[in-house]
């Protein structure tokens, strides 16, 4: 079975592994691109950086993250990951628990895209 890939305007990510309490994605941002500042209702995140440089805007705090390091993000904090690479891809694994993890529990509050 081939994992799920969903490509977004920002690059893309894919599901390596998922279950009823843990769900875990490979994400690629592309060169100077963002993810919307959003939050999450039903799930904690743990990011896990395996290449680039990751700007990380947490409850309006800017922190950076490089290779091997992580961050986690808990339900209902207000977060973005930002490439500011004009160069490379910025890949992550990213590590969801809680108790759902559709892409409905995505609370936009601003988003480069137009995305609600």
């Amino acid at each position: 079975m081939s994992n799920e890939i969903d490509h977004r305007p920002w690059g893309k990510y894919e599901v390596i592994f998922d279950s009823p309490k843990v769900k875990i994605k490979q994400i690629t941002v592309k060169p100077q691109k963002r993810l919307s500042y959003q939050y999450h209702n039903h799930r904690t995140e743990d990011w896990i950086i395996i290449e680039g440089e990751a700007k990380i805007t947490l409850d309006d705090d800017i922190v950076w993250r490089s290779p091997g390091e992580r961050i986690r993000i808990k339900t209902g904090q207000v977060h973005r990951v930002n490439n500011p690479s004009f160069d490379n891809d910025l890949i992550f694994i990213e590590v969801q628990t809680g108790t759902y993890f559709g892409e409905d529990d995505i609370v936009r509050l601003e988003d480069d895209f137009n995305r609600e």
